[in-house]
């Protein structure tokens, strides 16, 4: 299993980002995907995750309304489109398959003015 996170960058508030995880040595359309962050000093959280068909889609009560997750199971990537920014959504964002153990190294979103 391998998990390619890309995307992050320096963005002001009110913003917006298109993060891309591209996936490999698994069958990807089987399985679930979720994104998680972690801020400075917290612990990682979940963002949100979506379905192996991309059907079904669910998000943490801090990003819903504003990031959407979606999936192009062809090109074995998963996506987080995230908009409306806020200082507080800065933190490094991880791709995971659900029920898996293995992360990436991440890509940094920084949002700031």
């Amino acid at each position: 299993v391998q998990l390619v996170e890309s995307g992050g960058g320096l963005m002001q508030p009110g913003g917006s980002l298109r993060l891309s995880c591209a996936a490999s040595g698994f069958t990807f359309s089987v399985y679930a995907m979720a994104w998680y962050r972690q801020a400075p000093g917290k612990e990682r959280e979940y963002v949100a995750s979506v379905s192996g068909g991309g059907g079904n889609t669910q998000y943490a009560d801090s990003v819903k309304g504003r990031f959407t997750v979606s999936r192009d199971n062809a090109k074995n990537t998963v996506y987080l489109q995230m908009n409306s920014l806020k200082p507080e959504d800065t933190a490094v964002y991880y791709c995971k398959r659900v029920g898996g153990t293995t992360w990436g190294l991440g890509t940094q979103v920084t949002v700031s003015s």
